[in-house]
């Protein structure tokens, strides 16, 4: 059975017992989370739209990791204009506990 959810900026597939990086959020280590909107579950039917109003997917928080290193420059020519820039994205690791489509 699987889930399709959306946190963040992001839809996510996934599966019970699957550890799945989202975007960072303010929960503690250990705590336990709810996503509110599910798309999809697909399980022993395809539910979607209106059968899911009772469906849940929850999840512990395993901790904090943080993405690849980007850099970047912006250079304009003939008026000495440049600019070196980095990013470095921050994820919060997850684990999906249980996945319910009651509906």
């Amino acid at each position: 059975m699987y889930a399709v959810i959306k946190t963040g900026s992001s839809q996510e597939r996934v599966r019970e017992g699957e550890r799945v990086r989202i975007d960072k959020r303010p929960d503690a280590v250990g705590a336990s989370i709810s996503f509110a909107p599910v798309l999809l579950v697909d399980g022993d039917q395809v539910l979607t739209g209106p059968a899911l109003r009772g469906a849940a997917v929850t999840a512990t928080v395993i901790g904090e990791e943080k993405g690849p290193k980007i850099r970047g420059l912006t250079y304009k020519p003939k008026t000495r204009q440049r600019r070196r820039w980095g990013h470095r994205q921050q994820y919060t690791t997850v684990e999906i506990t249980s996945i319910s489509a009651k509906g």
